[in-house]
């Protein structure tokens, strides 16, 4: 039987659901799919996405550690900028970046200390 691996879900760890949907939803344009809570004062598990792209939220203490870095790949890098740019987000102003790896990224970080790196390929011409 060949193997096969799906969609890829990092999980970042947060310590509060308003400034998680401030950052996500507010400044990067995702949507809040779900919430859970075992109970109405439990930590929350969420999921957010936007396109293709899903994230895991988490308040829970061990499920994954602050600090956390995963790349997201993306066509239209220059409007997702442009786009969170003119929200005026005042806790961040990303820049893109060209890297070596034939790569521009723009990366966020979370008010919780996660980063996000979105990049676009750069083609073999412009590499």
């Amino acid at each position: 039987m060949p193997i096969d691996m799906g969609q890829t879900v990092p999980i970042f760890r947060i310590f509060s659901v308003e400034k998680a949907k401030e950052f996500y939803a507010g400044f990067l344009g995702f949507r809040v799919d779900w919430e859970h809570r075992f109970e109405d004062d439990m930590p929350v598990y969420m999921q957010v996405s936007r396109g293709d792209c899903t994230l895991h939220l988490s308040e829970h203490h061990g499920d994954c550690c602050p600090g956390s870095t995963a790349r997201v790949r993306v066509s239209g890098l220059d409007a997702f900028h442009q786009e969170i740019s003119a929200k005026k987000y005042r806790h961040l102003r990303p820049g893109i970046e060209t890297m070596p790896w034939h790569a521009r990224e723009m990366e966020v970080i979370d008010p919780f200390g996660n980063r996000i790196r979105f990049y676009e390929e750069l083609s073999a011409d412009a590499a």
